[in-house]
């Protein structure tokens, strides 16, 4: 079979100065803290214009490569959790990933993150724990409070074992996968007092330093969520429900 030809796509400027600078900041050129060059330095390394420059660092900062200490000054930076896990999430709402896929991916992380916890725990962060689990109990009238205070409740687990690869393979997972409670809720109601008392037998496996047994309870707790999204029916149905568009 012969070649097949179609239009080529040209990347914009702008996009080209932002690929280049975050190669070189990936692969270890530019480290974080270090001052980039001025716009009109960058322009002439570049042969481009400022104005293309400009949109270049706009977009390398709206992704949190680069940051501003003084509106003069640029800095090389690691993007926060929050940015990273955020285009993560958005690419898997974009393919609208199901429920299942995130628990598959959420049984074998959010143990392991329990586990991590138990052993690294110390007292400032289980009176952390603590305290988002008292607020967690009260929350329970409010649907919306519940969920994001459930998930704060697991980012903060995932913290305490200070592994960050895990920590930014579990998060976009988990913020998607969670969002997903209040489908489930209406068809499982006692899914509220099922959820406190997987945490709060976390929380003791966590403070009793019993990694094993958080570990287990981890898994028990996000098993019962499968079987809550078992019984609402939604188990190949992403977890933000796609809205009907009126015509």
């Amino acid at each position: 079979m012969g070649i097949k030809g179609q239009p080529l796509k040209v990347n914009y400027a702008y996009r080209q100065i932002a690929d280049e600078i975050e190669g070189q900041i990936m692969d270890g050129t530019l480290q974080p803290g270090e001052q980039l060059p001025g716009e009109t330095e960058l322009a002439d390394l570049f042969s481009v214009t400022r104005s293309t420059v400009r949109e270049g660092l706009r977009q390398l900062e709206s992704e949190g490569l680069v940051v501003r200490p003084t509106p003069r000054r640029l800095e090389v930076a690691t993007p926060s959790i929050d940015r990273l896990s955020t285009r993560a999430g958005r690419a898997m709402t974009l393919m609208k990933v199901t429920f299942r896929e995130l628990w598959q991916v959420a049984l074998i992380t959010e143990p392991m993150a329990a586990a991590l916890a138990a052993e690294l725990a110390t007292p400032e962060d289980i009176e952390q724990l603590d305290e988002i689990h008292d607020r967690l109990t009260r929350a329970q009238d409010s649907e919306a409070d519940t969920i994001a205070i459930d998930t704060e409740f697991h980012s903060h687990i995932a913290e305490i074992g200070k592994n960050r690869v895990l920590v930014l393979a579990r998060e976009p997972v988990a913020l998607l996968l969670f969002q997903g409670f209040h489908r489930i809720t209406h068809k499982v109601p006692q899914s509220f007092g099922r959820q406190i008392e997987a945490h709060s037998q976390v929380v003791a496996a966590i403070r009793d330093g019993d990694a094993e047994r958080a570990r287990e309870w981890a898994r028990r707790h996000i098993e019962d969520f499968w079987r809550g999204i078992q019984i609402a029916g939604l188990e190949d149905e992403p977890p933000i429900a796609r809205i009907k568009r009126k015509k």
